[in-house]
């Protein structure tokens, strides 16, 4: 609760929607790299 406190005096109500974009947006894209760094990570079968 603190937190959100902070971070709404310093960067402001206009800037809120637009940080919760790129969080969304990088925690996507994080996720995606993890899933494909386990695919690769799994043997293959190309016996």
């Amino acid at each position: 609760m603190i937190i959100l406190i902070i971070v709404l005096v310093l960067f402001g109500g206009s800037k809120l929607p637009q940080l919760a974009r790129n969080l969304g947006q990088a925690q996507k894209e994080f996720k995606s790299g993890l899933d494909e760094g386990q695919k690769e990570d799994e043997p293959e079968d190309s016996v």
